[in-house]
This record gives structure tokens, sequence and C-alpha cells, in this order.
């Protein structure tokens, strides 16, 4: 029997299009622990573009913002992951537009206000360049990053990530109309809201807000993936609501899928989990913690 907050599968992955919330989708192995004592985490707000955008910081070092997936929060996304990788780095973690900490004001949801937002605040808290881990809508926010504002991008990690619609197995888009907000009664993605918002009544307005989101993704035109200078590490579930053949069409784009052996490596790289779907992805550990630190401590292109 359907479970009562799973009107139809295509409805609700429509919403989860960009969601990375809730822990499963997969049999991961045991996720690898992070180093024991991890840094303290520090809080704060900062007022961006009329938003009291919330954020945290935990490590030192090379600047690496953390961007969550829809109707997610930093802690949802990236608890798995943060504490090992604050280890070498400073991390800084936010949550977007009505996300977590930070609440909605009236304007729409937009991948590209958040990518504006999130750059304003790194503007607000001094940090001039920095490397960016997008998952599921973090990584369209981080893609948006490196086209508008490029001058602040030094790597990026994208996971689950689609540069057009097209990207995305037939019929995630079906259905997405038809979600209520008493289909996620009890989820993990209404008790984060409720917990976390500063005004939890607004938990409806949002719903259709983020629907509203995800039926209008920015698509990227295939020159433009071509311009982007910095180094990218795509990452994506082998079982992923992204196809296979749209990640390496999209690797290709970012100068990879050649012969090695015969040619240099390029400088973007390409990894994809076994046996995880992809709201799965985040909680893989194991996969992702011995892969994102090398390809962010390696050289730029070009450095010694």
């Amino acid at each position: 029997m359907t479970p009562k907050f799973l009107p139809t599968a295509a409805a609700v992955l429509a919403v989860l299009l960009f969601a990375g919330c809730q822990p499963g989708g997969g049999q991961p192995a045991e996720p690898a622990a992070p180093p024991a004592g991890p840094p303290p985490v520090q809080t704060g707000y900062a007022q961006v573009n009329g938003l009291n955008m919330y954020y945290e910081t935990q490590g030192q070092g090379r600047p690496l913002v953390l961007l969550h997936g829809s109707l997610s929060t930093i802690e949802t996304s990236f608890g798995k992951l943060r504490p090992g990788l604050a280890q070498s780095r400073q991390v800084i973690a936010v949550e977007q537009q009505g996300y977590g900490h930070t609440g909605d004001i009236d304007r729409p949801l937009a991948i590209e206000q958040m990518a504006d937002d999130t750059v304003a605040l790194l503007d607000r808290i001094g940090v001039g360049n920095a490397d960016f881990f997008g998952y599921s809508m973090g990584s369209s926010v981080a893609l948006q990053i490196a086209i508008r504002h490029p001058e602040k991008v030094r790597k990026l990690v994208l996971a689950a990530v689609s540069y057009h619609n097209s990207g995305f197995h037939p019929g995630m888009l079906d259905g997405i109309d038809e979600l209520k907000p008493e289909d996620l009664a009890g989820t993990v993605y209404e008790s984060e809201y409720l917990a976390k918002a500063p005004d939890p009544a607004h938990w409806p307005v949002f719903l259709e807000k983020t629907k509203e989101l995800d039926k209008n993704s920015p698509e990227v035109p295939a020159e433009t993936i071509r311009a982007i200078k910095a180094p990218v590490q795509l990452i994506a579930a082998d079982s992923d609501i992204v196809t296979p053949e749209h990640t390496v069409e999209l690797f290709r784009l970012l100068g990879g899928g050649v012969m090695g052996d015969m040619n240099p490596l390029p400088a973007s790289q390409l990894l994809v989990v076994p046996g995880t779907s992809h709201i799965g992805l985040v909680d893989r550990a194991d996969f992702l913690l011995p892969a994102i630190p090398p390809f962010l401590d390696a050289p730029m292109p070009g450095e010694g």
C-alpha cells in the first residue's frame, strides 16, 4: 500500500528533484566515521538582498561553501560529510531563502537569486574566492555562481547536477502540482521545517514556492558549460534522478572523457557512487570523503 504521504511516486520525486533531506534510497555501506574531535561550529546571520541569511562556519583553511538540496537544511544535506571536510578547510554552509533558519521573503524562489544571495553573503563575511560543493538544488546554485560570478570560484563539486531538464529521467516533473502539505505530513521534510523555520506556519506557502522553483529551474546552454574555467568534480549516484548519459555528457562538456594514457588528464573529474539513489547520495561518506578533499587540495592547472 502506498503511504499516505506519497500520493504518487512522480509527485514526490518532482519535489525531490533537488532534495537531499532523508537518509536511505540505496543499500550503502556503513559511512566512514569522521576523525575524532571535529572543529566547533559557529553560527551567524547576514543581511543580504533583503534577506536575513543564516550560515554556519567550521574549521580553518581554504574556504569551502556548502549548498544544500531542496526542502533541506545544512544538517540534512551535509551532516555526515561536513565534520570530515572541516578537518582541513574552513567550511561555510548556508541556508537559502525560506530554508532552515533563513526566513522567507516576498519574492519567488529562484536558483539565480540563490546564487547572487550566496555571493553577497560571502562578500559580507569577507570571503573573496572559494571552493563550492553543491548537492542537487545546491549544485544548480553552484553552477550559476560559476556562470554569474566566476571570479568567486576556485573549484566546484557538483553532486546530482543537471544543466538541462532533459537530463532527468522521464516523468520526473509529472504530478508536481498534485503535491499538498498533508502529503508530506510526518516526513523529515516537514519536521525539519517546523523545527527550524522562523515561521513554521509558512510551510504551505513555502511548499508551493518550492514546486514553482522545481518547474522553472534554469537550463544552461552547452556553450556556457564549455566556458566554465573552474575544475569540476561531478558526482552522481548510479541510480540517481539524473540519467548516467546526461552526467557523462556534462563531463565531456567540461573537458572530460579523454583517453588519459595518451593525453593529459582533464582538470575535471567524474565519480559515480555505486548502489546508491539520489536521496542516499550524501549519506555515502565512505565514498565521498576519500574523493572530495584530494580533488580540492590538488594544485590548480598551471600551479606547481
